[in-house]
């Protein structure tokens, strides 16, 4: 067949209609008019005073509580990645002792609301007036009065720490249990022990696993902190409380608290994106994009035919 023939016989470009769907846009518009119509309600309040916010945004009393808040966070999400690792490492452990032991510690601390745990711990001192470690009968022996140890910030981290655990060794454990057992065959063949096992072949890959569950238990951790405001503890919800009885103005105080706590959950939201990203390396083939470079292809990437399309002349789809 000559050229001409086939230049001929070369069927047309198909030029591809994209559906319609009015519904669609109808039902976007109607939400997008119900959501303005009440941010704008809510923020045209003619009782609610913008300026009270932007004062005490940034006031120091504000901001030291931010500060407790952010550590109380941490120190209570440390303590419940650490024992919780701790807690499923024994839950899985063919010792029936240990199991039983994790078992029963996740059985409780997860059936009792995290609340009735703080006040107990707030409350200790009415049943255990000292508290003391040592050997009966000699003087090797510590003791404290629990009025003076149990501190607001003390019975705080106990309180939320410990009930983090128990979350934290359910997720460890899924990760866990994720891993193809013939990895851990495969390194009992070569003599490796349950400890070098777990420590370099489960507890790396399982971080796949884990980090997404514990980046959303941390920011769910940071709002949980506003309970410890029951004992007594000067963190952020503690604080607007205290504003707000003074100056009366309780809408503009938990809007201030409200945005703090906003800005603290987006920057721990991306550290957990960037942090899902650095483990998921070796599991897919290319990484997704960082926000900044979603922005740059964005803006610097030129949309080009594609070379198939412009020799044939057909139309992209």
């Amino acid at each position: 067949m000559s050229e001409t023939a086939a230049q001929a016989v070369r069927p047309e470009a198909i030029t591809a209609v994209p559906v319609r769907h009015p519904l669609r846009w109808l039902g976007a518009v109607l939400v997008l008019a119900i959501f303005a119509g009440i941010v704008y309600k809510f923020v045209t309040a003619p009782r609610l005073r913008w300026d009270v916010v932007a004062y005490w945004f940034f006031q120091h009393s504000v901001l030291q509580a931010l500060v407790l808040t952010i550590v109380l966070t941490v120190i209570a999400m440390a303590i419940g990645v650490v024992l919780g690792t701790v807690l499923a490492v024994m839950r899985l452990s063919p010792n029936p002792v240990l199991s039983s032991v994790s078992w029963f510690y996740i059985f409780f601390f997860r059936g009792t609301p995290v609340l009735v745990q703080l006040w107990f711990w707030w409350n200790l001192q009415l049943i255990l007036p000292t508290l003391a470690i040592g050997i009966p009968g000699t003087p090797l022996i510590w003791s404290a009065d629990t009025v003076k140890l149990i501190t607001p910030l003390v019975a705080a981290i106990l309180g939320l720490g410990l009930n983090e655990a128990a979350y934290m060794a359910e997720i460890v454990r899924a990760g866990v249990i994720s891993i193809d057992q013939g990895q851990t065959e495969a390194a009992q063949a070569l003599g490796m022990r349950r400890v070098q096992i777990m420590r370099r072949i489960i507890l790396p890959q399982a971080m796949r696993v884990v980090i997404p569950p514990t980046g959303n238990e941390s920011i769910s951790m940071l709002k949980t902190s506003s309970l410890a405001s029951i004992v007594t503890l000067t963190e952020l919800f503690r604080v607007s409380q205290a504003i707000s009885a003074y100056n009366y103005r309780v809408e503009e105080l938990l809007i201030v608290v409200s945005i703090w706590y906003l800005l603290c959950t987006s920057v721990m939201t991306v550290g957990q994106y960037y942090l899902e990203r650095y483990y998921a390396r070796g599991s897919v083939r290319q990484l997704p994009e960082t926000p900044v470079q979603r922005i740059r292809r964005l803006l610097f990437t030129t949309h080009q035919t594609p070379p198939i399309l412009a020799e044939t002349g057909a139309a992209p789809l």
